[in-house]
């Protein structure tokens, strides 16, 4: 589609008359292109510029030279809403680019592929890395923020140990509850696996829900300070007045006033991300907004494609991946979902040595609810509120009362479904496919992606339409959770009679 002049201004008109007259000199003499591209490119106009748009090929491959840049830019500002230069010497440094400045394509080996499965809690993700990383050889790299803890086995649905003989797993059991994790950790220790199965000569399987721990895994760690105790502890003493009398506006205008105004986009209550943003301000002296990160560069690269920046910077290098990143999403339903998270709390309660259990462990050795990631985690955190009341009341509890805790960890897990499937929505690295077809079809489709037997195509009869786990149905909107286990005051009474002995000492 041609520019219209009439909407420029004068001055990028100039330009564009420039360009235009550069374009009527005769066309250049036949020559190779470097880098061995086919001699036809260089007289066959449209298809070179077909092929910088589509992205199929990069100048540098393609020999640019002065006269080639300047009859393809207005093709490139008139497909990039008329972006033109912003001066005619923008555009002259531009055109004079030669093709010695441009560095020589380089011919690089193939990437290793790295299989990633996710999905929200309670999809099946687990189960389905399992079969694959067997079939394939593989070995699985947890991705899970609380499987690293040591104990913490029914509240994360850690593989059970006949699981662990079959295939080899990583980054589970490795820390003490006591100890913090973060995703700047994780991406040191999951890239180290990664590289130890590929060395290996198997093949990697990375398997969990964390979004940012494998947003970071994927596409990189940004350059944000490293947080120390000192400064973990700083921050976290700043905020505790606050925290304790549950004002977190004010304790939002304190980090905002510190010099981060996006901490006012922060959800309610989020204490770690508001703690973290004032750590970093108070060791760096800048908010997290003024560090780069990765994820956001790939983005902007797909989204704005081949722009002014890129010549202008004389870098027409584009970003890549560390890794041939095959990443699935198991999706479902989401009454399907609800249900079976919902069924999934009550079977991780109906068994006094379970999640009960674990967070009775948990009070024992001294911590308490919401003071590091361990005592974070959903389920772990409402059990330790739940048993301390009981404790309080000397080991009494009240059918009703236990029946309110199991309504409140469904709902918080639901709720952390639903924002991990708005997490992933955005991540178009992902194929979604739907996790309630046939679990063979689906063992199928992955492994034959792998060996390259498709096109990674997701099958229609597998693909799960991302706008589907988004958007609210009648029933959905009216969904109540029915209890398949707990059902009356009679099938609390064992975990009654188990909580009385326990926490009445």
């Amino acid at each position: 589609m041609p520019v219209d002049r009439r909407s420029l201004p004068q001055r990028r008109r100039r330009v564009l008359r420039a360009l235009n007259s550069e374009a009527r000199r005769p066309a250049a003499p036949r020559r190779r292109c470097h880098g061995g591209e086919a001699e036809s490119c260089w007289l066959n106009r449209s298809r070179y510029r077909s092929s910088i748009m589509s992205g199929e090929m990069k100048p540098q491959q393609l020999g640019v030279t002065r006269r080639a840049i300047w009859r393809t830019w207005p093709v490139l500002c008139s497909q990039s809403q008329h972006r033109l230069p912003s001066s005619f010497r923008a555009a002259k440094k531009i055109a004079t680019m030669s093709t010695s400045s441009l560095p020589p394509p380089t011919h690089q080996k193939k990437k290793d592929t790295v299989i990633v499965i996710s999905g929200p809690t309670g999809a099946g993700k687990s189960r389905l890395a399992l079969e694959v990383a067997r079939r394939l050889g593989g070995e699985i790299v947890s991705a899970d923020s609380v499987q690293v803890y040591r104990g913490l086995d029914v509240g994360s649905a850690k593989p059970s140990a006949q699981e662990m003989s079959l295939v080899p797993h990583h980054l589970i059991d490795i820390l003490d509850t006591s100890d913090d994790y973060s995703a700047g950790a994780f991406f040191h220790d999951a890239r180290r696996a990664t590289q130890d199965v590929l060395d290996r000569g198997c093949v990697p399987v990375v398997a969990g829900g964390t979004g940012l721990y494998l947003r970071w895994y994927i596409y990189g760690k940004p350059e944000v300070p490293q947080s120390s105790m000192d400064t973990t502890l700083a921050a976290w003493s700043e905020l505790a007045d606050f925290r304790k009398t549950g004002q977190w506006e004010e304790a939002v205008e304190l980090v905002v006033q510190a010099g981060d105004p996006k901490a006012r986009g922060l959800s309610v209550n989020n204490w770690n991300r508001l703690s973290r943003s004032l750590e970093i301000i108070r060791s760096s002296g800048s908010p997290p907004s003024a560090f780069a990160l990765p994820y956001n560069a790939f983005c902007e690269q797909h989204d704005t494609g081949l722009t002014e920046a890129t010549f202008a910077d004389g870098n027409c290098e584009a970003r890549e991946l560390d890794y041939d990143f095959f990443c699935i999403f198991l999706a479902s339903p989401r009454i399907e979902l609800y249900r079976s998270i919902d069924l999934r709390c009550e079977e991780m309660l109906a068994d006094t040595g379970g999640l009960l259990s674990e967070a009775s462990w948990l009070l024992d050795i001294g911590l308490q609810p919401r003071i590091n990631s361990a005592t974070s985690a959903i389920g772990y955190k409402q059990a330790m509120e739940y048993l301390l009341h009981c404790r309080q009341n000397g080991g009494e509890s009240t059918p009703q009362e236990f029946l309110d805790f199991l309504a409140k960890f469904q709902r918080t897990s639901r709720n952390f479904a639903k924002r991990q499937l708005t997490w992933f929505r955005n991540e178009k690295i992902y194929h979604w496919v739907d996790g309630s077809q046939p679990f063979e079809a689906l063992v199928q489709f992955v492994c034959d992606a792998y060996h390259g037997c498709s096109a990674r195509m997701v099958p229609e009869s597998l693909e799960m339409k991302r706008e589907s786990c988004v958007l609210k149905s009648r029933d959905l909107k009216t969904y109540r959770s029915v209890n398949r286990v707990f059902l009356g005051d009679d099938d609390c009474s064992h975990v009654l009679n188990w909580i009385r002995r326990t926490q009445g000492q």
